[in-house]
């Protein structure tokens, strides 16, 4: 009688496991097993639960070893092979994620991340033309990338919102999200600009580049750059901070800022378009 509390005891903490949210890993299927849980009610844990197991060959003739029948090692390869499941929401960093910028959202009543969808700048507008013709070029003409709208669609209540950057490419999505343009992919919040957004009617513009007698520069200017950092939480997974509070507004973070025709007309590389990850900041 004693060892059949023990048992029921046992099985009841890995049945329920409130405590950790922890993946079941090979050792928690073998105490399962040795605590006599049937075959059938430890592959229906393997198959309902999270798992981290390994499956080599030398790991899966040990699991034999140990006493698991083939029915509950072909459960745990299984699972370790099954694709992985992505999420557009959870407020969990670690969970993993859809390729893209997410904003934190921790002022609902249930946090949650809100992804935010990419902008590609297709049109650019030049201004300060005037002022360059006339001067001769010692005035410099500058060239913003257009977005659409005057307002993004998510918003912070916050000054110092928090983000998180899902670069990881072993999920196979990120190469259209990240793609630079140049048949290269962004590695990491460092190849950002987070800039402020110029609001105007319909629209939101950003300096990607300017043009003067001493020449042409492509990329956003270091005085339109907000300093911010950024941490690795994960293998492809960075929490992004603004260094400072931000002002009410509109923003964005700016990369691949890709090649085209300046002022001039000659290819200075201060024309090109840009992909922008657009946010709000609002007080209400």
């Amino acid at each position: 009688m004693k060892h059949w509390v023990i048992t029921t005891a046992v099985v009841a903490l890995f049945l329920s496991n409130p405590v950790s949210a922890e993946p079941l890993k090979n050792d928690d299927v073998i105490k399962l097993i040795d605590a006599g849980l049937g075959d059938e009610a430890v592959i229906a844990k393997i198959e309902t639960e999270e798992g981290d197991y390994q499956t080599d060959v030398d790991t899966l003739l040990s699991l034999r070893d140990a006493g698991l029948s083939s029915s509950v090692i072909a459960a745990m390869v299984k699972k370790a092979s099954a694709p992985v499941a992505l999420s557009d929401s959870s407020p969990d960093p670690l969970v993993p994620h859809y390729a893209g910028v997410y904003l934190m959202d921790e002022w609902s009543e249930e946090p949650q991340m809100l992804r935010i969808d990419p902008t590609t700048s297709t049109q650019t507008k030049t201004g300060g033309l005037l002022g360059y013709a006339i001067t001769g070029g010692i005035a410099s003409a500058s060239v913003k990338a257009v977005i659409p709208g005057s307002e993004a669609k998510h918003r912070a209540p916050k000054m110092k919102p928090v983000f998180y950057a899902y670069m990881n490419s072993s999920e196979g999505n990120n190469a259209g999200t990240f793609s630079t343009g140049f048949g290269s992919a962004v590695q990491s919040p460092n190849e950002f600009s987070l800039v402020k957004l110029k609001q105007k009617k319909n629209r939101r513009e950003a300096r990607i580049g300017s043009l003067n007698i001493a020449g042409a520069k492509a990329g956003v200017m270091d005085k339109d750059q907000i300093a911010f950092s950024y941490e690795q939480v994960a293998p492809g997974v960075f929490k992004i901070t603004p260094d400072q509070d931000l002002e009410e507004g509109e923003y964005g973070f700016v990369f691949a800022v890709t090649g085209g025709a300046g002022p001039s007309g000659s290819a200075t590389g201060a024309g090109g378009g840009a992909r922008v990850f657009a946010f709000g900041i609002s007080e209400d």
